[in-house]
C-alpha cells in the first residue's frame, strides 16, 4: 500500500512538473527532466538529510523512470496543446496534481524518517516530511524560472505542515498507514479549500 501511495504521488508530481515544462515551451527532454526532478527531488533532499546514501531515487529507479515516462506522455499527447492554449485547464491540473503530490510525499517523507531513525522525535519527522513534500516543487519552479510555490501560493507549505503534525500525533495511536492517509487527505483538502476560499497568510504591505 505504501508503494502504491508513493507511485501515485510520483505520477502526480511528474504531471505537475511536465505541465510546467510544456507551459514554458521546453523541448521533450526538458519536459521529461522537469517531470522527474519534481517527482524525485524532494525524496533526494530527504535522504541527504537522513544520511541515506545513495538516495532511494537511485537505488529504486522505478520512481525516476515512471516520472520520465509520464513526462514523455504529457509531451506527446493532446495535453501539450491544452496546457498552452487553455490556462484554466493548466491551472486546475497543476493544482490537483500538486496538492496530491504534496500530501502523499509529505507523509511518505515522515515514514522514511521513522524507518531510518526509529527513535526519531516528532519534530524531525515533521521537518523531513515537509521538506520531502515541498522540495520537488521548489526545484521545479527554480529550474523553470518561476518563484517557488512555497513563497507565493496560499497554504502550500502551511498545508504540508498541518498534515505532517496530524500524522505525527496519530502515528503511535493509529499506526503508520492510517496516520499517513489522514495526514495526506488533510493536506489535499487544505490546499483545495485555500484556493477555493482564497485563504492566505499575512503578507508585507497588508
Amino acid at each position: 500500500m505504501v508503494l502504491i501511495l508513493e507511485l501515485v504521488g510520483t505520477v502526480a508530481f511528474a504531471i505537475s512538473g511536465a505541465a510546467v515544462g510544456v507551459r514554458k515551451k521546453m523541448d521533450v527532454l526538458g519536459v521529461m527532466i522537469l517531470a522527474m526532478t519534481t517527482a524525485v527531488g524532494g525524496g533526494i533532499i530527504r535522504d541527504v538529510i537522513l544520511n541515506v546514501t545513495p538516495p532511494a531515487a537511485f537505488r529504486t529507479p522505478v520512481y525516476a523512470l515512471s516520472a520520465l515516462a509520464v513526462g514523455l506522455v504529457v509531451f506527446i499527447l493532446e495535453a501539450r496543446r491544452l496546457f498552452r492554449e487553455k490556462p484554466r485547464i493548466y491551472e486546475r491540473v497543476l493544482l490537483w496534481m500538486d496538492a496530491l503530490g504534496l500530501g502523499l510525499f509529505t507523509v511518505s517523507g515522515m515514514r522514511a524518517a521513522y524507518a531510518a531513525l526509529p527513535d526519531a522525535n516528532a519534530f524531525l519527522a515533521v521537518f523531513v516530511g515537509v521538506v520531502t513534500g515541498v522540495g520537488g516543487g521548489v526545484l521545479r519552479d527554480v529550474m523553470s524560472g518561476s518563484v517557488p510555490y512555497i513563497f507565493v501560493k496560499d497554504f502550500y507549505a502551511t498545508a504540508s505542515l498541518a498534515g505532517a503534525v496530524v500524522c505525527a500525533l496519530a502515528w503511535d495511536r493509529l499506526g503508520a498507514l492510517p496516520s499517513m492517509v489522514a495526514g495526506a487527505c488533510l493536506i489535499v483538502l487544505l490546499r483545495l479549500l485555500a484556493v477555493r476560499f482564497r485563504w492566505r497568510l499575512p503578507r508585507i504591505g497588508e
